[in-house]
């Protein structure tokens, strides 16, 4: 498996390190991640087919750029994949076709052949799309032992639209899928979030879908705004660095959710994933330290053999995580790579949620505030 990682700004191509890029590049695969400024431009899609050659384009918006040990706002970065032994194949819907994410999810992994299946990439639109329900059509529609991993695109801290696409000029709505194929690659993956847990649990006690309304049968807007005290002045954007751990009735383990917005007339909290009833709530808040180390625990989690780093590592971190370290983001980035010992070529995006599985388990879920990172190796 062979990478070459670029980035595109002031109308040039370059490598992490500055240096000029000028050679189209010849790939099975191609992933760019960029701000939807730039993908709005005339004539965007252009710019990547005249660099690079490759049956397989995928594309989405961003909330901040990755690439190496750097982060960067307002770029586009790419990263190239060729392999010798795998094979790929990729499906996408548009999410306006469908009734629901749940039945988006199943059509778009139906498209895709199952014989040999090893790993699924999702790169889904991130603000028409429910999370939730896209995780839960993926799980019900896949073998158990396929793993899933990916991520929901970014409209800086915007939340007003995002564009996916695959293989043609990126638009709303979109989900893609690469599917990996054959016994060759080895595809690994971890998810941390390392915020600290405050105050003690409540349970969701009215919910509809990711709308909460109430927890311990009190309003839950005005318990969340005595939780942030001054900062409940800045809501909705402060929301971003005051996530929720849950835990759902069908898990034990906790997933993290951002709060999108807030309605004053209806008195309710707007998630990026849903809050069924019956949930368990606490309050998180950000420890700086705590989000740097997690980023290198995430990395750790995919090292899983011995004496061998990733051929390539995919991040997708956490719009509210970037907002949060703000100066000292990139120190999140700088641990993975430090854990790779530099060996590993990094590229990713900063999204409106991840997706992976919790921990040990197999099943993909959504999650929010982690840094998710998805590792390659092919033999």
């Amino acid at each position: 498996m062979k990478s070459i990682s670029l980035k595109y700004e002031d109308a040039s191509w370059t490598t992490s390190d500055g240096a000029l890029m000028t050679d189209k590049i010849t790939a099975d695969l191609v992933l760019c991640f960029g701000s939807k400024q730039i993908l709005n431009t005339p004539g965007f899609y252009s710019i990547i087919t005249s660099k690079f050659n490759a049956p397989q384009i995928v594309i989405c918006s961003t909330s901040g750029e990755i690439i190496d040990n750097q982060v960067t706002d307002n770029t586009l970065v790419a990263v190239a994949l060729q392999f010798e032994k795998t094979k790929i194949e990729t499906s996408n819907v548009n999410i306006l076709d469908f009734k629901n994410s749940y039945d988006a999810a199943a059509a778009l992994v139906n498209k895709l052949p199952k014989t040999e299946l090893a790993y699924v990439l999702i790169i889904s639109d991130g603000s028409l799309v429910n999370g939730s329900e896209l995780v839960k059509g993926l799980n019900d529609s896949l073998d158990n032992n396929v793993l899933i991993t990916g991520g929901l695109a970014g409209d800086g801290a915007n939340f007003e639209s995002t564009l996916v696409g695959l293989n043609n000029e990126p638009q709303k709505g979109q989900i893609v899928a690469v599917a990996f194929y054959g016994k060759n690659i080895l595809v690994t993956s971890g998810s941390k979030g390392g915020w600290d847990i405050l105050g003690p649990e409540k349970i969701i006690t009215k919910a509809k879908g990711n709308i909460l309304f109430e927890l311990d049968h009190k309003n839950c807007l005005d318990l969340y705004k005595r939780f942030l005290g001054d900062e409940a002045a800045h809501l909705p954007s402060s929301a971003l660095l005051f996530p929720l751990s849950v835990i759902t009735p069908d898990n034990t383990k906790a997933v993290v959710r951002t709060i999108l917005n807030i309605s004053e007339a209806e008195q309710s909290m707007t998630f990026a994933g849903d809050v069924p009833e019956g949930s368990k709530v606490r309050f998180m808040k950000a420890n700086f330290d705590s989000l740097v180390t997690a980023a290198s625990n995430s990395a750790q989690q995919t090292l899983t053999i011995a004496d061998r780093k990733p051929d390539f590592s995919l991040l997708i971190s956490c719009v509210g995580r970037k907002l949060t370290l703000g100066s000292r983001i990139e120190e999140e980035v700088e641990s993975v790579n430090e854990l790779f010992e530099g060996k590993t070529p990094l590229l990713g995006f900063y999204s409106y949620g991840e997706i992976s599985p919790i921990q040990e388990e197999v099943s993909c879920s959504l999650h929010n505030q982690t840094m998710t990172i998805t590792s390659f190796y092919e033999f």
